[in-house]
């Protein structure tokens, strides 16, 4: 069975260039060692070979900008690129459409943890840089008394 033109990169959008041989080699490797953990945890050697992370790496890098094009074209009548133009995109496929969104709230969480943290940190720098050192009283010291 010869299929040689399914995940072909030869897709030419209209209204844009292909992309140079050059660019396509800078950005070579980018993902080279996040890929070789995630090949690991879904159970490929530890060390993959190089060949096989290479062909991972150009099939994530095609579906990530084949996406993000597929974005821009549905936000182009609205000017601006949102994380809901993301969404439409993969709303039919259902897991994927739940662990974006199962994501989204996370990273919703960490800010709002992050943010809260930032102003309990600045609360008791207030708070330490008020105090004056005579105003302590030692443990000792208040038996004392």
């Amino acid at each position: 069975m010869n299929n040689t033109t399914a995940g072909s990169s030869s897709k030419v959008r209209p209204g844009s260039s292909q992309p140079s041989e050059t660019s396509l080699k800078r950005k070579r490797g980018m993902f080279q060692k996040d890929l070789q953990h995630m090949m690991y945890g879904f159970g490929d050697d530890p060390n993959p070979l190089p060949e096989t992370v290479a062909l991972a790496e150009d099939i994530v890098v095609e579906y990530v900008t084949d996406m993000v094009h597929k974005a821009q074209d549905i936000a182009s009548k609205r000017g601006k690129l949102l994380t809901e133009d993301f969404l439409f995109l993969i709303r039919k496929d259902l897991p994927k459409l739940n662990r974006c969104t199962e994501l989204l709230s996370m990273n919703e969480e960490l800010k709002q943890a992050r943010k809260a943290f930032e102003v309990d940190e600045e609360n008791w720098l207030q708070l330490t840089e008020r105090k004056e050192p005579t105003g302590l009283t030692l443990v000792g010291e208040v038996a004392a008394q």
